[in-house]
């Protein structure tokens, strides 16, 4: 006999039967109400997750708020607003727009040149040359 015959016949391994269509399970008639219990036991471990990571947010806004107080220092979007009021009110004498701030090393022709030298010292001779040129 062959194997898919022995299979079919239900003397070979039980997932092979299945597959040709043969047993097939009973659904359990508790199987919903299991499946909605782990649902909500998932819903409530979620939110008690939730729970959990807000008051150790609070915990720690309230420590960084301590250290704002003792070195006098402003939440970071309290100093953005200042900044943005600040240019705004620069701006209002002005017919022109205020020029946008220029980082350093941008725009630096100095520094671009001696970075250009630090390169031409590491290539070799006759690059150097070519480079030169």
């Amino acid at each position: 006999m062959n194997f898919v015959m022995k299979a079919a016949l239900g003397g070979g391994p039980p997932d092979v039967g299945k597959m040709l269509g043969g047993e097939e399970k009973e659904e359990d008639p508790d199987a919903a109400k299991k499946e909605e219990e782990r649902q909500e036991a998932l819903r409530q471990q979620e939110e008690e997750r939730k729970d959990k990571y807000s008051k150790m947010e609070a915990e720690r806004e309230s420590m960084r708020q301590g250290i704002r107080d003792k070195y006098g220092l402003k939440k970071k979007e309290v100093a953005e607003a200042e900044a943005a009021a600040a240019a705004e009110e620069a701006a209002e004498g002005s017919l022109t727009r205020p020029k946008k701030a220029v980082p350093t090393g941008c725009g630096d022709e100095e520094e671009e040149e001696s970075i250009m030298d630090t390169v031409m010292k590491y290539l070799p001779g006759p690059l150097q040359d070519m480079l030169k040129k």
